[in-house]
This record gives C-alpha cells, structure tokens and sequence, in this order.
C-alpha cells in the first residue's frame, strides 16, 4: 500500500504557504483576465510586448462561448479560488478548501485545450493566456501537494 492517497481529510490543516500562494496566484490571475475583459468589453488597447499574436487569439471564434469572452469565465474561476480560500482561513470549513483545490483541476484541463487551440488552430500566442495557462497548472500542482501529502503530514 502506497503512503501517498488522495484524501479529503488532510484539508483540515493544509500547509500555510499553499494557502498564501493560492491566494497570490488567483489574485494575479484574475488580474490577467481582468485585463482581457476590459480590452473586450470597454475597447482597452492591447499590450502584447511577449509576444505578437494577441489579437489573433483574442480575435479567434475560440476566444468566447456564447458570446461570452472566455476571459470573463477566467476572472470568475480566479475570484472563486480567492474567495473560497478566504472562506477556508475564515471559517475553517473544509468545504471551502475542498472547491478551492479542485477548481483547478478543471481550469489546468481547459487550460490545456487553449494552449493545443493557440498552437494549432490559430497559429498564434497570447502572452496573457499563456499567463493565466501558467498560473493555472500552478494552483493545480499545488492541489496536487495538498491532495498527496503523506498521511499525518500537516503543516501549520
């Protein structure tokens, strides 16, 4: 039998500095899709000083769904991570936690479609989708460390 598991009942005492980089990573990734939001919605310009297809992917049919820019969906996944882990350094209800970790499991396989449609069905790449891509896989291998850690491992 392996020490490693996923359990839901380690979410009671989570490594501290997990909390604080979730914290910091869905504050910066609401900030970059935030960004995108207010270049769709209120014509913002565009800085794309990475790299030169911003306009192309932002541009693309694969850049909203129903009309609805994909960066606002972004802003909101990025907000709930936030204020799900408040909720959890609030409360302490595991609940809180549990959401805020699995989240990003859904937003590192999304983020994985994006990057095959930038690659391949643009052609181009978005510095800022490349970013939120980023910070994405981030927030999910943490998920990851805390889902994994060997049992009667807690962390103040």
């Amino acid at each position: 039998m392996t020490p490693f598991k996923l359990s839901f009942s380690r979410l009671s005492n989570p490594p501290r500095w997990i909390l604080i980089a979730f914290l910091v990573l869905s504050f910066l990734g609401f900030l970059d899709a935030s960004y995108l939001v207010a270049e769709h919605y209120l014509g913002i310009p565009l800085i794309c000083t990475i790299t030169h297809g911003c306009g192309e992917v932002l541009k693309s049919e694969f850049s909203s769904f129903f009309g609805i820019p994909i960066a606002l969906f972004g802003a909101l996944y990025y907000a709930a991570i936030f204020f799900l882990t408040i909720l959890f350094l609030d409360t302490r209800n595991s609940l809180f936690l549990k959401w805020a970790l699995l989240l990003p499991l859904g937003g590192f396989l999304f983020s994985l479609w994006l990057i095959f449609v930038q690659a391949f069905l643009v052609e181009a790449w978005c510095q800022y989708c490349l970013l939120s891509a980023f910070l994405s896989t981030l927030l999910f291998l943490l998920s990851l460390v805390v889902f994994l850690q060997p049992r009667g491992k807690g962390v103040q």
